[in-house]
């Protein structure tokens, strides 16, 4: 069984900037799951890459994950069903410890950059880069799923101007 162990951090600035060896902009939606927190994603690339990924809680950080790729033609069709769906800049970072990639929101998820780690085990010891101002892993709001259904721009006036904050410094 796949297992995904991933911390995830909250951004500021464009320090991360220099580590970014690619770039690719992605669609993403989320089709109804289940009652015991199977996510289902469909997710588009730019280069005609698509992908199907079951989501299943784990322990602590890991999750259970299944990602398969799918014809883009099939992908149009499964987005269109889509309960909610976001846009956003993924970048592949160039720093040790663990795959490093870093998301930059586009729409009404705009301002948030996050960056993420996918590690080995959950006690993996990181070295976790200055620009990266917040952890925010197992905040379910700031999941992508969360995020494509009650997105950053529609929270509550108080809780946006508090991560606001954490943002500007």
């Amino acid at each position: 069984m796949a297992l995904e162990i991933e911390r995830r951090f909250l951004v500021r600035g464009e320090g991360w900037r220099q580590h970014s060896l690619w770039s690719q902009p992605l669609v993403q939606g989320y089709l109804p799951g289940s009652a015991q927190g199977m996510t289902l994603r469909v997710r588009r690339g730019g280069a005609g890459e698509a992908w199907l990924t079951l989501k299943f809680p784990g322990e602590g950080i890991a999750r259970h994950e299944f990602e398969y790729a799918i014809p883009e033609a099939d992908a149009e069709p499964l987005l269109d069903r889509c309960t909610a769906v976001l846009s956003k800049c993924r970048h592949g970072l160039n720093l040790p410890g663990g795959e490093w990639v870093l998301d930059v929101f586009e729409g009404p998820n705009s301002p948030l950059v996050i960056a993420e780690v996918e590690l080995e085990q959950a006690d993996q010891a990181i070295e976790i880069p200055a620009w990266c101002v917040q952890e925010i892993t197992g905040l379910a709001s700031f999941s992508n799923a969360a995020l494509s259904a009650e997105p950053f721009a529609h929270w509550p006036l108080p809780e946006q101007e508090r991560w606001r904050a954490c943002l500007s410094g």
